[in-house]
């Protein structure tokens, strides 16, 4: 047997981070692919999300999520993410955090990664790989592509898109700062292509045929059926701005039905309100699989409680990345030499 006394232990920092997932992009969506593949085969382990929250700071938040991946991926983890809202008034951002990974066979750490920038990568490529599947007639294009709230994971999830391929005519833009919807508008536009202008939230929402959800909401703020008439499709990434009656009304797909109805997620509310999860159509998994089918009669919504496996999927592309670039840092003698 292999000598694992002196395993080694790696440091990724946030720029050599970036620079792996920018140069991997289609790498990162099958990797997500993947592990929700596994998640279906019941090849993982994800325990619910442990959310710590601060009295005094009531908008403030540190969850901690770990998970295990089996297949091929074999390794185990934690993502232990902040996300503190009040940090833009400081000029800072307003999520932090490390994914450590786990070798499986010793449960030795074997690397910290920078976990922002991977878990907004993670996020985008949920919201990739829902999109292809909840609008394959759309040959990924969108006429008019709605935003509301526009922060990193926006940002990061258009970026992606147009790395994808995809072709984007129009954004519409909405926040509630509006000096960062202008300015959003014209910086992601102008890098994917597309025209863009900020809007009232209702024209945004009745302007969109794929509507992107990704705001700090701790509660449903928008619950007008005739906005949504048209039927768009909605990625839900923020999971707790939609009305019940909504959710209700539309076709529901998560990445976890366990870990979507709960924590008073918009989905949550549902369930309490009816009794039952009935309304969840199915996974995404089963979606991607082609059991089961979009429904263009309906507004198809994503919503995606963001599962540690994925970080642990993701997380494990850039670690080879960097170890084969040279980026990793190798601390060495992390671990202290002696045996219990």
């Amino acid at each position: 047997m292999q000598d694992r006394k002196h395993n080694p232990f790696y440091v990724i920092p946030g720029p050599a981070i970036q620079d792996a997932l920018l140069s991997a992009t289609t790498e990162v969506v099958d990797a997500v692919r993947r592990a929700y593949e596994l998640h279906a085969a019941a090849q993982t382990i994800n325990p619910d999300s442990y959310f710590l929250q601060f009295p005094q700071k009531p908008t403030a938040r540190i969850i901690a999520l770990p998970a295990y991946l089996g297949g091929e991926f074999y390794l185990a983890g934690l993502k232990w993410i902040s996300s503190f809202p009040e940090n833009r008034t400081r000029r800072l951002a307003r999520a932090s955090g490390v994914l450590v990974l786990n070798d499986y066979e010793t449960g030795f750490p074997s690397a910290c990664l920078e976990a922002s920038a991977i878990s907004a990568m993670r996020t985008a490529a949920s919201a990739a790989l829902a999109a292809d599947a909840l609008t394959p007639w759309a040959g990924r294009t969108a006429t008019t592509l709605g935003v509301i709230g526009c922060g990193l994971i926006a940002r990061t999830t258009l970026l992606m898109f147009a790395r994808l391929g995809w072709q984007i005519e129009s954004l519409a833009v909405f926040d509630l700062d509006a000096a960062r919807a202008e300015q959003f508008g014209e910086s992601v536009g102008a890098k994917i292509g597309a025209s863009a202008a900020t809007a009232a939230m209702d024209e945004v929402i009745q302007r969109a045929d794929l509507l992107l959800l990704t705001t700090t909401a701790g509660s449903p703020h928008i619950s007008e059926a005739q906005w949504f008439a048209h039927g768009p499709t909605v990625l839900h990434l923020s999971l707790r701005d939609l009305a019940v009656p909504l959710v209700l009304d539309a076709q529901n797909i998560v990445d976890d039905v366990d870990h979507c109805l709960k924590a008073s997620t918009s989905l949550h509310l549902a369930e309490q309100q009816v009794k039952h999860r009935h309304f969840v159509d199915g996974t995404l998994a089963k979606l991607m699989a082609g059991a089961i089918k979009p429904d263009r009669g309906r507004t198809r919504i994503f919503s995606p409680f963001g599962m540690g496996i994925l970080d642990l999927a993701v997380g494990h592309l850039v670690l080879d990345r960097c170890r084969e670039n040279g980026s990793a840092i190798e601390v060495d003698g992390f671990f202290p030499d002696f045996e219990d």
